[in-house]
């Protein structure tokens, strides 16, 4: 079976993923942007990383989820620390790699149960919407430092240090 639009995907997320951590690592996550820390905006990406990528539908929070966590419109009691959110974008990223890894590009026209949107459309809806927050997120790194963010292109490939 064909494979070049899953390696495709899979390249892309993996760039995704290591572009997030390299955001993480420079990210204040208490700057405040649209009412709300930056720990919240980076968790918001992941939790929708995590829920929609896939199958919303079959879908279990995190343990340490509460209601509300993810939305960027309500205030939350609890935070969450640096090394939590990394230890989550770790767990989201190998959830989602490993799921790739069970893909052929047959199967992106497949519609999962209980979706409207087939496999390729929901994988390009979080990219698109993970992209928009870890750009708005960096954004606030560069308003604060004045120095930008490394991102990785599609090479993968990075030269040393967080910032270009």
């Amino acid at each position: 079976m064909e494979s070049e639009l899953i390696n495709a995907i899979k390249l892309n997320t993996e760039v995704m993923f290591t572009n997030a951590n390299i955001m993480l690592q420079t990210c204040n996550l208490d700057f405040i942007l649209c009412d709300m820390p930056i720990w919240k905006h980076v968790y918001h990406m992941l939790h929708s990383c995590d829920q929609w990528y896939i199958n919303p539908n079959e879908y279990t929070e995190p343990d340490f989820h509460e209601p509300n966590l993810n939305s960027l419109d309500i205030p939350s009691e609890k935070t969450l620390s640096r090394d939590e959110l990394f230890h989550y974008l770790d767990r989201v990223r190998m959830k989602i790699m490993n799921y790739l890894d069970t893909l052929t590009d047959e199967m992106l026209y497949d519609v999962p149960s209980g979706c409207k949107s087939n496999r390729l459309s929901l994988i390009l809806l979080q990219i698109r919407h993970f992209y928009a927050h870890l750009g708005n997120i960096n954004a606030t790194t560069i308003i604060e430092t004045n120095k930008w963010p490394r991102v990785i292109g599609i090479s993968g490939k990075s030269t040393e240090g967080l910032y270009e």
